[in-house]
């Protein structure tokens, strides 16, 4: 059976091929996916006060939330649930995101407000459905316990809302999900995937979905309008608030309904999908991507390949800390 990629999806084909990657030898250089690279510690002290704080709920107004109560390692870095739940049981309006590879993203957050991980992390912090804590209160709680000894060693200071945001985001460096079958298999393995995922990721290129999902984290990358074929947010239920994407930054109509891609690397683990968590299913999640992004109808045999092929990605999740934190 032949198939034509849809024109976007070959216009952004063309276009991903003049974006500079890192030459490797052999095979692996022209392939659109880049292996994962290793993680860059740069202060192991700075690290190891992130890991304690990142699952601590003395971040949290009320202290029963922590960083990890939505980026749980048990579920891939995210939440497992539609809208991100915060303190009290409030929810958001979006899709928590996988923590691992973070560090990987052109921006943080769905609609690419921050930056860096250091402007991230106090987002959830002070965010009334999120962590609804205030920062005079955190820093008092923090300066009263151990953690004033871990800030004095780490950054010779006590504790602000600068050093806790850069704690978290020096850790969040750390979680690199390296080493995965697919690495192995661009880096000449040719056992490491089998014949039928090494078919779903030739039918992932044909189809032109590596056009976005691209790069060592197969996408994070670039912004991307959603519903370039139809209307996804009419078809289904109409739009809300949350749709708006880089508008919501930018306020130029010409990012209405623009989003961050997502990264594929743990797509497998972090069920449901989208900004708004509206599809519950990674085959569903490509059948729609098929045909609001491609223009295309995707058959249910080559969706199974491309799944497949989605579970080939994940490599060992690291150590996200203790469930209940550990002050020193």
């Amino acid at each position: 059976m032949t198939r034509s990629r849809s024109r976007t999806g070959a216009v952004l084909g063309a276009f991903l091929w003049l974006v500079p990657v890192t030459a490797q030898a052999g095979e692996a250089a022209r392939e659109p996916i880049r292996p994962l690279p290793p993680p860059a510690v740069t202060d192991p002290l700075r690290v190891e006060l992130g890991r304690r704080l990142f699952a601590d709920p003395i971040l949290s107004g009320d202290g029963t939330v922590s960083c990890r109560s939505c980026h749980d390692p048990g579920r891939g870095g995210a939440d497992a649930q539609p809208v991100a739940v915060g303190i009290g049981g409030a929810t958001g309006t979006l899709n928590t995101p996988t923590v691992y590879n973070a560090a990987l993203n052109l921006a943080q957050f769905w609609d690419g407000r921050a930056r860096t991980l250091e402007e991230q992390a106090g987002g959830p912090i002070t965010n009334p459905v999120e962590m609804a804590a205030h920062w005079p209160d955190v820093l008092a709680r923090l300066t009263a316990s151990p953690y004033r000894a871990s800030f004095r060693a780490a950054f010779g200071t006590d504790p602000s809302a600068d050093t806790v945001a850069a704690a978290l985001a020096e850790y969040q460096r750390t979680l690199i999900t390296t080493g995965s079958r697919f690495d192995a298999w661009l880096a000449g393995d040719a056992a490491a995937i089998s014949p039928e995922e090494e078919r779903g990721y030739a039918l992932f290129k044909s189809y032109g979905c590596a056009s976005c999902h691209q790069g060592a984290n197969v996408g994070g990358n670039m912004f991307q309008r959603f519903g370039f074929f139809g209307d996804p947010f009419g078809d289904r239920d109409g739009e809300r608030p949350s749709d708006a994407g880089r508008f919501a930054v930018t306020g130029r109509d010409a990012d209405r309904r623009v989003f961050k891609v997502p990264g594929l690397r743990l797509a497998v683990l972090t069920a449901p999908y989208f900004h708004d968590g509206s599809v519950a299913t990674l085959p569903e999640a490509v059948q729609l991507m098929g045909r609001y992004q491609l223009g295309q109808e995707i058959p249910e045999e080559d969706i199974t390949l491309i799944v497949q092929f989605l579970a080939t990605l994940p490599g060992p999740l690291p150590d996200a800390g203790p469930a209940g934190g550990d002050d020193p």
